[in-house]
């Protein structure tokens, strides 16, 4: 059996420099397929579709709700080819009633253990509009090594810096936060893999440089320091979601490779000021994840948010603009409060307003987006701040005896010892 997966393209962040991380959610649903399934994968960021590929079933993995708008155009073109279309993953779910007027299959939930059902009744003839697995999660120890080898590692380095690699080391999480749909999506109860199956993951990956992309390593304070100490031997840097604010968590973070974090900057108070300290004390660098638009947000006190974040020598920012996703707490009340201006889901980049702001225009918050970034990176711009972050590792590389310089011509890597 032949199969076409397919990543489709958005639209990227205004004012973000563009660059491509390896894509995850494919990876980790074609380690859930049989054998006996000859794969192709295209990222249709990098790459062109070829609409005409002989294949029998094609897959489309969709993570954002701004990729649907595309992901619709390559549904319409493969169906009117005669080819049966089946869609999956994070937007799938929280757009499942649209995305079945555009696929002949729609599957949601958690893959694995699941998906031989599927390719069984579309064999037979009898492939089922929808396979609804949402609040049926399978065991996680089925969670297995994701098959990165169906990408193309030429397409993932930005002026010649390999991109991080994406590893999960746990599903759910029991924090409900207001911008976000993980509750939703894999469920509010903390769900960790078999720590000796990350280690073995994570070992597999011959990039030296990860992304643990769980959605927060501040769950379960004994689980991470046993995954901490066991990561410690190898040698990986690595970014992830904020780790637990917890003296004896934060030194072995730093011990096993912690490179910087992803901290949700929601205010100017000590709190947040502290966070970002402690978190430098330890060596491990802080890209600010700020949301702006919130309803206890005035002008004065983005301006002042933004001042805030240069007193607090933050090592990056990435500025967005609240975005009421579905499925998210934050979409259920401005919905009440019939707040929301678009559902056109292109324009759900979080670089785009959305939705009536409570203190301000959206004009006005528009502009203070713009604000925000070009204010934050007056005196050095992003690439100069993230070039920074990548000469505090490499400097780490190089004094553990890590350091790798990717060839994308020749495919391989040299190690400098």
């Amino acid at each position: 059996m032949k199969m076409e997966l397919i990543y489709p393209r958005w639209p990227k962040l205004d004012r973000q420099t563009e660059f491509h991380l390896p894509p995850h959610g494919p990876v980790v649903f074609a380690a859930a397929l049989p054998d006996d399934v000859d794969l192709t994968f295209t990222d249709d960021n990098l790459q062109p579709i070829d609409f005409d590929t002989d294949c029998d079933l094609v897959a489309i993995s969709t993570m954002l709700t701004s990729q649907l708008p595309r992901a619709f155009e390559i549904a319409r073109e493969f169906r009117q080819r005669g080819k049966k279309v089946i869609f999956g993953g994070i937007s799938t779910m929280l757009h499942a009633e649209e995305v079945q007027q555009h696929a002949d299959a729609v599957f949601l939930g958690e893959v694995e253990g699941r998906i031989d059902a599927v390719l069984d009744d579309f064999r037979r003839g009898e492939l089922k509009p929808v396979y609804d697995y949402m609040h049926q999660h399978p065991d996680i120890e089925l969670v297995g090594t994701a098959r990165r080898e169906i990408l193309d590692r030429e397409l993932y380095n930005y002026r010649g810096v390999q991109m991080l690699d994406l590893v999960h080391a746990s599903r759910g999480c029991k924090f409900d936060c207001f911008p976000c749909c993980t509750g939703f999506l894999g469920g509010k109860t903390f769900r960790p893999r078999p720590i000796d199956k990350v280690i073995e993951e994570m070992e597999a990956i011959r990039n030296n440089r990860l992304f643990i992309v769980d959605n927060s390593l501040a769950q379960d304070r004994d689980w991470l320091l046993e995954l901490f100490k066991a990561m410690e031997p190898l040698k990986k840097k690595w970014v992830s979601h904020p780790i637990l604010d917890d003296d004896e968590v934060l030194k072995w973070a730093a011990k096993a490779g912690a490179w910087y974090v992803y901290q949700a900057v929601f205010d100017t108070s000590d709190t947040i000021r502290n966070r970002v300290r402690r978190l430098k004390d330890h060596g491990i660098g802080v890209e600010g994840t700020i949301i702006l638009g919130t309803d206890d947000q005035s002008e004065d006190d983005i301006k002042r948010l933004v001042d805030f974040l240069l007193e607090i020598e933050l090592d990056v920012a990435e500025f967005t603009i609240l975005t009421p996703f579905p499925q998210s707490p934050i979409r259920r009340k401005l919905a009440q409060e019939g707040r929301i201006l678009s559902n056109d889901w292109s324009r759900y980049t979080a670089d785009k307003v959305v939705f009536q702001p409570k203190q301000m225009s959206p004009e006005k918050l528009q502009e203070l987006y713009y604000y925000a970034w070009d204010h934050f990176y007056a005196q050095s711009g992003h690439q100069l701040k993230m070039g920074e972050l990548f000469k505090q590792v490499i400097r780490r590389e190089m004094d553990d005896g890590t350091y790798h310089r990717y060839n994308p011509r020749k495919r391989r890597i040299f190690q400098k010892a």
